[in-house]
């Protein structure tokens, strides 16, 4: 029987209600000066975002912004100056935008499955998909924590490939080699993609993105795509696009950028907790922890054994208690990705996945009053 929970209003997935009350002072300031700048197109605060930005991932890093994580990997990708019919190695379990930017160029995904446990690309499966026609492969770690970054750059350096890291839900987080190098995701591959759509843990009030690498003249490249293909204004020497971050969404970001470390703290107490709440309960999995990484928790993903996700989630609405599935099918089931190279059954980790994965409340504001109550529900629901 559902509790009932009393909440009024009801338990938010994401809280930026809260968050941005925090820091209102703050973001009132940022945007009346950018408004009295009236800069609203590649305004100060979008060059002094960069830099922020930049300084923020580490010595030797350029960032350049864009209006959102989908242009981020097309531009990527567009960057390195694949052709069509090159392909591209990620994975079956992520959100469309990864292999929608692929299929957009003309180039052709090619798809591989993930780890039951940490959710990111089967290094395995990654060796076994290069052909000669691989240009690039693009690693996504996923809900806020990295792929084997290190065993993958080893793979993709014997074989000559680019890595695009799409790190749209790891912003901040950071992958420690075997040499004890402590580098910031985003930063390791040959060009680094980002989103900063509201509900990311760097979240701005609408749409934006950016691309970082480490590779000054790649770097400039990447700006003038992003920019119409010019460096000089009126002079085009490359194909490119009109993808702009806007000034107002920039000067949200330099002060959110302040409070990105704090926030990520808060995301890994509260993940903390859910795991200390959780722990031993028969039917469920808590997130796994890759030991190189740091984990910022875009999401609290669990895994729910027995097909009972859907009854989970169900008792959970009932209690007020809202649950999200990332991702309900993979890929290589979505209609526009179906192809015979992958019939049903061929990525079973990532099939068994979105039979199984349910997202819990994970945000900045989360109190441990509220997650009790999140885990007394699920505990409920398992005690039946």
């Amino acid at each position: 029987m559902a509790q009932h929970l009393p909440f009024d209003p009801p338990i938010p997935m994401v809280d930026l209600v809260g968050q941005h009350a925090r820091i209102q002072s703050e973001l009132d300031q940022a945007l009346l000066r950018a408004s009295h700048e009236a800069a609203y197109i590649q305004g100060p605060d979008v060059v002094a975002f960069a830099g922020e930005l930049s300084a923020y991932l580490g010595e030797g890093v350029h960032t350049i912004p864009c209006a959102n994580g989908t242009d981020a990997l097309q531009i990527a990708l567009m960057a390195l100056g694949l052709q069509p019919g090159d392909e591209v190695i990620t994975a079956t379990f992520t959100y469309v935008a990864t292999a929608e930017v692929i299929a957009l160029l003309g180039l052709t995904p090619v798809l591989v499955d993930v780890d039951a446990d940490t959710f990111a690309l089967n290094l395995d499966q990654v060796r076994a998909a290069i052909t000669p026609q691989t240009k690039a492969i693009v690693p996504v770690h996923l809900y806020g924590q990295g792929v084997d970054m290190e065993s993958l750059l080893a793979l993709a350096a014997e074989r000559g490939i680019p890595v695009v890291e799409d790190t749209a839900q790891a912003l901040g987080a950071r992958y420690t080699f075997s040499d004890g190098r402590s580098l910031a995701l985003g930063t390791l591959g040959t060009i680094g993609c980002t989103s900063f759509f509201p509900s990311k843990n760097l979240g701005c009030m609408g749409d934006g993105g950016a691309v970082f690498t480490r590779d000054a003249a790649l770097a400039e490249r990447i700006k003038m795509m992003a920019n119409h293909g010019q460096k000089v204004k009126y002079r085009h020497d490359v194909v490119g696009c009109n993808s702009r971050l806007d000034t107002l969404q920039a000067a949200i970001l330099r002060v959110k950028l302040r409070h990105l470390d704090s926030y990520a703290a808060a995301r890994q107490a509260a993940a903390a907790r859910y795991d200390a709440g959780l722990a031993g309960l028969a039917g469920v999995q808590t997130p796994v922890r890759r030991a190189e990484s740091t984990h910022v928790y875009h999401q609290y993903t669990l895994r729910v054994a027995d097909q009972q996700r859907d009854a989970l989630a169900a008792h959970l609405k009932a209690d007020g208690i809202p649950s999200m599935i990332y991702y309900p099918l993979p890929l290589h089931r979505q209609l526009a990705y179906q192809s015979a190279r992958y019939p049903d059954g061929c990525f079973p980790v990532a099939e068994q996945l979105c039979a199984e994965v349910l997202s819990l409340p994970m945000h900045t504001e989360l109190t441990a009053a509220t997650q009790d109550l999140i885990i007394q529900s699920i505990q409920t629901f398992f005690a039946k």
